[in-house]
């Protein structure tokens, strides 16, 4: 009886043979231990538990109350007034339509002023000039003060009597001396300087850093094409930096929307200085505590914030993609 001859198969088929068995096992998936379990859900847990309870939450019930009467002290006593403090506030309320008309100047300047003040300073920052980390440290230092400071500083600066601004002016210590926070027909601008102040600092940090992030061949690009400095940077670098564009936008909107240390400092945000802010803390705290008006004037505040910065980022994103 005759042996069955064995077949060998080549070195190289072999060893693709081989590679196909080990490729065909299947992947043993490592699966999480109890403590991996633990240090996950407390690095998601501990952060989104901090933001519900002193976000979410407070958000939800302001909205919630704001279509109730409630003096702040008794639960028993809450009832229901659908949108009466709504009404109230757009229709009888003497101050809001002045606060909202403030906000909205504030954000113009903000917008208009203090942020291309901001732009200029980075660009300028940008050409590596002798000195140009003191003076980033110098223009910075507002941004690391509260606003309290800030408009402690201020309060010194525009003092009738002994401020710089007067003593600059020759007419500290005289009848001409102008009261710039007390006056309301320029508190509100004197106000809107302290505040560029610190905003431009940080508009000129983020600019900077977004400066530094373009790529050089694209300035080197235009360069070829014969365009000048001012065309480089307006048709080519800013373009470039539209993710730093969003983002400044978002926080100019928000710092107008917001304001409230600093007029609150002043005068408590009276005579002159009303602000959609000031408006929802004179209503929720103090003598004569309104709890259902001072909600509704925060859930609005929240509407105007929310509405422009979505729809901002929504077209800002569908025209990337």
């Amino acid at each position: 009886m005759s042996a069955i001859p064995q077949t060998t198969l080549p070195p190289a088929a072999a060893a693709r043979d081989g590679v196909a068995a080990h490729t065909a096992r299947p992947r043993r998936v490592r699966r999480l231990s109890g403590r991996d379990r633990l240090v996950l859900g407390l690095m998601v847990g501990v952060p989104t538990l901090i933001q519900a309870v002193l976000v979410w939450i407070p958000t939800l019930l302001s909205i919630a109350l704001s279509f109730t009467r409630w003096n702040g002290l008794d639960l028993s006593g809450i009832r229901w007034a659908g949108l009466s403090n709504y009404s109230y506030a757009f229709k009888e309320y003497p101050p809001f339509w002045p606060a909202v008309a403030h906000n909205v100047i504030w954000l113009v300047f903000l917008a208009l002023i203090a942020t291309p003040i901001g732009l200029l300073l980075a660009v300028l920052l940008d050409q590596r000039i002798r000195g140009t980390r003191i003076y980033q440290s110098v223009f910075f230092t507002p941004v690391m003060l509260s606003l309290v400071m800030v408009g402690i500083i201020w309060q010194l600066v525009y003092a009738r009597d002994e401020g710089l601004v007067n003593n600059l002016l020759g007419t500290a210590g005289t009848p001409g001396a102008v009261d710039w926070f007390g006056d309301s027909d320029v508190n509100l601008w004197a106000a809107l300087v302290a505040t560029t102040w610190r905003h431009a600092g940080y508009v000129m940090v983020l600019y900077l850093a977004g400066l530094k992030g373009v790529d050089p061949s694209l300035r080197e690009a235009a360069a070829l094409d014969g365009a000048n400095g001012r065309q480089t940077f307006f048709q080519v670098v800013f373009p470039a930096m539209r993710p730093i564009n969003i983002v400044i936008v978002v926080i100019t909107i928000i710092e107008a929307l917001r304001a409230f240390d600093i007029v609150y400092l002043i005068n408590k945000g009276t005579n002159g200085l009303e602000l959609l802010s000031v408006l929802v803390i004179q209503n929720l705290v103090g003598v004569g505590t309104v709890i259902g008006v001072g909600s509704a004037l925060a859930v609005i505040l929240l509407a105007i914030s929310v509405g422009p910065i979505v729809y901002y980022l929504v077209r800002t994103f569908r025209r990337t993609d």
